[in-house]
């Protein structure tokens, strides 16, 4: 009940199981069991998580990495990623990351009318008070992580981690508008092709003719006559399948 219910008071639980469950537990013995908060944080307050899960389709968040080509040149990959709907939104490359070109990146993607509230980033010097208040002046709120806790910005830390295995840890770019290129072949698949688990699993943007194929009879096999049509990513890196309509006959 505690950890269901993260505003209830041992008196409000023992209560609960008096009246609805018929059991008599002092509030005392409640509090015995009941488990203890972290140092610092006081009991009632909406943990980052429940903040996170109940704003998801309002939030952006956004943070770099760096990339490097085969001449050994640093490059800075800005990625931007919806909580609630796994879209990235935005990914774009540069040799000399500033505040103002990250502002510039952020105003196009942050809208009047868009639905987005909250934007999370890190505390790197490059997210600039002048910038959080362009942001703000937009009618969204920033939202700086503490130091040193990627998890509070655990859902783009991932997304980079996912970029990192399943691209560039396979592909060296030879120049910057060959990253740019690979990386906007990587997010077309990312946003359109690629399945997630935390969408039931879905697609984050699903293309209009995507449609969901016939149920069979048997939940292992697809349906007869069914043609399975593979599209190449990424000269083979990755491969997107799909049903096609069946050849008519001749």
């Amino acid at each position: 009940m505690t950890t269901e219910n993260p505003l209830w008071g041992e008196e409000r639980i023992a209560n609960e199981l008096l009246v609805k469950l018929g059991t008599r537990v002092s509030p005392r013995t409640v509090r015995k069991y009941m488990p203890m908060s972290p140092r610092g944080v006081v009991r009632g307050d909406q943990r980052w998580s429940t903040f996170l899960r109940n704003h998801a389709e309002g939030i952006l968040a956004c943070d770099f990495f760096v990339a490097v080509t085969a001449t050994f040149r640093m490059l800075y990959v800005f990625v931007v990623i919806e909580h609630g709907t796994r879209r990235l939104a935005h990914v774009n490359v540069t040799a000399h990351p500033t505040a103002d070109w990250t502002l510039q990146q952020l105003r196009s993607v942050v809208g009047d009318d868009d639905g987005h509230r909250y934007l999370i980033h890190d505390r790197d010097r490059i997210f600039s008070k002048n910038l959080d208040a362009s942001i703000g002046a937009l009618g969204v709120d920033v939202l700086r992580s503490p130091v040193a806790s990627p998890k509070a910005n655990a859902i783009c830390e991932r997304v980079i981690g996912t970029i990192r295995r399943e691209c560039l840890d396979w592909m060296i770019p030879i120049s910057e508008i060959h990253l740019r290129l690979i990386l906007k072949a990587w997010v077309t698949h990312y946003n359109r092709g690629r399945p997630h688990s935390a969408l039931g699993p879905g697609v984050p943007d699903p293309p209009k003719e995507l449609a969901m194929p016939s149920r069979s009879e048997s939940r292992q096999r697809l349906a007869a006559g069914a043609l399975v049509v593979a599209k190449s990513v990424l000269g083979g890196l990755h491969h997107e399948y799909s049903l096609a309509a069946p050849p008519a006959c001749a």
